[in-house]
């Protein structure tokens, strides 16, 4: 019987790829904190990853438009779905990027980015486990 690890890893793949992209917009974030007109970008997990695993698999191949260029996953939702962030107190140059709520954001999702990766690792250990006949 074959495995399909789709139904064996569940949601956990996905949320570990949309929590590595929340930490790029947020490490974007905290890079431009000094940017004149910047403006602060997130993603709003719950609906990308909602978005994530009602698509189709075959859904996520990116579009090509010749055939010398390469092929590439998409992840539904993310590159779109980027919001912006209102800030408590705007900056005088127009900045929206707040140090302070993007340090934690950051770090709640890095915790949340570390306790999906102990699940997702926690399932490939069944796997093998069950591979093994243990």
């Amino acid at each position: 019987m074959p495995i399909s690890f789709d139904s064996a890893l569940g949601i956990h793949e996905s949320a570990l790829k949309l929590r590595a992209k929340r930490a790029e917009v947020l490490a974007n974030n905290l890079a431009n904190a000094d940017t004149p007109n910047y403006k602060a970008r997130d993603i709003d997990f719950r609906a990308a990853l909602q978005g994530q695993m009602q698509s189709q698999a075959g859904s996520m191949a990116m579009k090509v438009t010749n055939a010398k260029h390469q092929t590439g996953q998409k992840m539904d939702g993310v590159d779109d779905g980027l919001l912006y962030r209102t800030p408590q107190q705007p900056s005088i140059d127009g900045n929206t990027v707040e140090e302070h709520v993007e340090h934690g954001e950051y770090m709640q999702n890095s915790l949340a980015f570390q306790a999906t990766f102990t699940f997702l690792n926690g399932k490939f250990t069944g796997l093998k486990s069950a591979i093994k006949g243990e």
